[in-house]
């Protein structure tokens, strides 16, 4: 993330996949303030079993800090989003919210959260924490503090490597054995799979890896490559390289031998997602919260680390979504807020608690490497692999027009993959879409 800028909040646009998201706030009743309750508002997105949780949360935060009061308001994920935009640009917006963690770096830059720095360099030791460290600008500043953590790693179904007579993938796997085992994987409505010379690729009854978009999709082949989207400044493209070409021509080819979904397959789909849950794909790229919908699907599959890239790299693609405070609002309420987010991650019952929903790896190592993490009883068993992954996280080239360049990006790189238009082609005008947007706004 590059300097702090405070500009027009421009509305954003549409929203990746996240999780359960909420805010509220607090104060220090000791710290010498009026005596009198500071009010918060606090924004989620509501989401069943989640919100209720969440509210209860709220309620116990409460009757710890009773010098505060909460009042909540909820939508839908997309929904909450939208209106959360237009709450920025009116001066109405909530004085404490759960970010997607690709928005972090959009409200950061747009001028809509405060910087936390101060608060987490005093009150939280950042070695505690998974995922914080995704929340800094290039300049070491803090602009969120981690909710819950997703993170990727290859999901596989076992029922289907046993039947097939495959060994299962393991830490030592490149994309070129998972390819390989997508080929036996594979199925067409007549059982034979993609090795067979009579493999039918128009009916494909099971694939071979489900892939989706870009945080389980092509992000994690691209960057283990050696290639990206950005540069370290967050402000120009690296999109034409040798190493993205390598990597999108592997791709390329498992899309174009029926081995992996395309975009049109995705389209036959209930949701892009539900390929690995309906027993149509043998692995996937997956983030955490995909465990929700396995297990309720009954699969027998465990996970692994994502295979390694040609030179031994790999790359597992992280989403902190986080707790952000409202640049715009008091001093009051924005302490009071503080005393939510420490509440939330330093509190070892508030961690255990968000941890029994599954939704996420928390956020408190302590947690995150206790039995109550590592050993539910439920599916996936290798549960450890989400947090050995931590060890080559990144960010998602996130910056203050993710949306943005994201789309102009897909746009190309979609037409390389229904085989409408040559890597190479798709490479370079992805280069030029994607570096007009980022001038558009930083050069401004």
């Amino acid at each position: 993330m590059r300097k702090h800028r405070i500009v027009t909040w421009l509305a954003a646009v549409g929203l990746s996949g996240a999780l359960l998201v909420s805010g509220c706030s607090g104060s220090r009743d000791a710290a010498g303030n009026t005596g009198e309750k500071v009010s918060l508002k606090l924004g989620y997105y509501s989401s069943g079993s989640s919100d209720a949780k969440m509210q209860e949360m709220v309620k116990r935060f409460m009757d710890k800090h009773p010098g505060i009061e909460v009042t909540t308001e909820s939508a839908p994920y997309g929904k909450f989003f939208q209106k959360l935009d237009t709450q920025i640009a009116a001066g109405s917006a909530p004085d404490v919210w759960l970010s997607d963690g690709v928005y972090v770096a959009k409200f950061a830059e747009r001028g809509a959260a405060k910087d936390l720095t101060d608060w987490v360099s005093k009150d939280l030791n950042t070695d505690d924490y998974y995922g914080l460290e995704f929340n800094k600008d290039a300049n070491g500043r803090y602009w969120g503090v981690p909710q819950g953590v997703q993170i990727a790693v290859l999901f596989y179904n076992k029922e289907m490597f046993d039947k097939a007579g495959q060994p299962y993938p393991n830490e030592n796997w490149t994309w070129d054995d998972l390819k390989q085992a997508a080929e036996v994987l594979t199925l067409d409505s007549s059982g034979r799979n993609a090795r067979d010379p009579a493999f039918d690729g128009k009916a494909v009854n099971q694939f071979g890896l489900a892939f989706f978009s870009i945080t389980e999709g092509w992000m994690s082949v691209l960057k283990s490559y050696g290639g990206g989207v950005l540069d370290e400044t967050m402000q120009k493209s690296v999109i034409q390289s040798p190493e993205n070409k390598r990597a999108l021509e592997w791709i390329v080819d498992g899309m174009k031998r029926n081995l992996f979904t395309d975009p049109s397959d995705l389209k036959s789909f209930k949701s892009p997602v539900a390929p690995f849950p309906s027993r149509q794909a043998a692995m996937r790229i997956g983030i955490y919260a995909r465990v929700l919908a396995a297990n309720e699907a009954g699969l027998n599959y465990d996970v692994t680390l994502l295979p390694k890239g040609p030179d031994g790299k790999r790359f597992a693609p992280i989403i902190a979504n986080s707790w952000v405070i409202n640049s715009k609002t008091s001093d009051a309420k924005a302490q009071a807020a503080w005393e939510w987010i420490k509440y939330w991650v330093t509190d070892d019952e508030v961690q255990k608690e968000w941890a029994r929903l599954g939704e996420a790896v928390p956020v408190k190592k302590s947690v995150a490497n206790s039995p109550l993490f590592l050993e539910t009883g439920t599916p996936p068993q290798n549960k450890q692999a989400f947090l050995d992954s931590f060890a080559f996280a990144g960010r998602l080239d996130d910056n203050a027009v993710w949306e943005e360049w994201l789309s102009k990006f897909n746009d190309s790189i979609n037409r390389a993959f229904l085989g409408e238009m040559p890597v190479e082609e798709a490479l370079a005008k992805a280069d030029r879409d994607v570096q007009q947007v980022l001038d558009a706004f930083y050069q401004k």
